[in-house]
């Protein structure tokens, strides 16, 4: 008997008083773990600021009225001139100026020779400062945000979850979801950190809300 005989012998044993017909969702799973570690009352706002900064992002907060010339300053600081759109981007948002857009669909070799893209995104994660894309309205599909050695990201204040499980019930499994926790970043067995390895070097954030917004 083979290793995977093995293996699959034991499952099958194990399943054998399974009813037939039964899936997963018959099953009740206890949910009895702690699903936020946010205080009653906090800022999460606030908090999903401080938590993409500690992961070496920049973050920009602003209304809605303000939006496009915190972009505008935004990409000005960066010196970025030639930037990837999804297909769907809102254009209303685009600030006027030197800025040459090019939507989807690209080339790898074309979004690679770009200076970086803009998106919106599905979902923000207080706790862990993450920001979640799955691919919809105004996200574009992976290679956009992964391609290019620069990301801005708007995300609306009422998407900040506040932690993980929060984000989860907001999300559809069957997308492909891309979690982005700062710049991309690894180390070696020496600890040498190294960014832009496995997606964008620098990330920007602008978080739009009413709360506290930047002057641009």
């Amino acid at each position: 008997m083979s290793s995977r005989d093995a293996v699959l012998g034991r499952i099958r044993a194990a399943l054998a008083d399974v009813p037939p017909d039964e899936t997963p969702d018959d099953v009740p799973v206890p949910r009895t773990y702690l699903r936020s570690h946010t205080a009653p009352g906090e800022d999460l706002v606030a908090l999903f600021a401080e938590r993409v900064t500690d992961y070496r992002a920049t973050v920009h907060r602003t209304d809605e009225a303000g939006l496009p010339a915190v972009l505008s300053a935004t990409l000005a600081s960066r010196g970025v001139d030639r930037l990837a759109l999804p297909s769907d981007f809102p254009g209303e948002l685009l600030p006027p100026g030197p800025w040459t857009w090019h939507r989807e669909p690209l080339e790898v070799p074309a979004l690679d020779a770009l200076d970086g893209a803009i998106t919106l995104a599905a979902v923000g994660i207080a706790v862990t400062g993450t920001v979640v894309l799955d691919t919809g309205p105004g996200q574009g599909r992976r290679a956009l945000t992964l391609v290019p050695d620069y990301h801005l990201c708007v995300v609306y204040a009422e998407q900040i979850a506040a932690d993980v499980p929060d984000a989860l019930a907001r999300l559809d499994p069957t997308r492909p979801l891309t979690f982005v926790s700062g710049p991309s970043a690894t180390s070696d067995i020496e600890l040498d950190r190294v960014e832009g390895v496995h997606g964008p070097r620098t990330l920007d954030v602008i978080v739009v809300g009413p709360t506290h917004p930047e002057k641009p």
